[in-house]
């Protein structure tokens, strides 16, 4: 399935409701964006996946840990406590 959106003038997307049922997204929730390459991935992040995210958000911006190892070690996180 192939939605399509249009970036406002503010750099704003609206995200389809198709997309954000998918997501069991709602209003309010926060929403990942995982890059790699020219495709970029859309998730809603739970309230945990947030505050690890705050958490590493000062070292990814120094430029200490990569994207890559960023989603290594919230896997390896996520799997452990699963």
């Amino acid at each position: 399935m192939a939605l399509t959106s249009r970036i406002s003038s503010k750099g704003q997307v609206t995200i389809p409701k198709k997309v954000r049922e998918t997501l069991g997204a709602s209003p309010g929730d926060l929403i990942a964006y995982e890059v790699e390459g020219n495709v970029v991935t859309l998730k809603r992040v739970g309230p945990f996946d947030a505050a690890y995210h705050a958490a590493l958000s000062q070292t990814l911006d120094e430029g200490k840990l990569s994207a890559t190892d960023y989603n290594n070690v919230r896997r390896s996180l996520q799997a452990t406590l699963a």
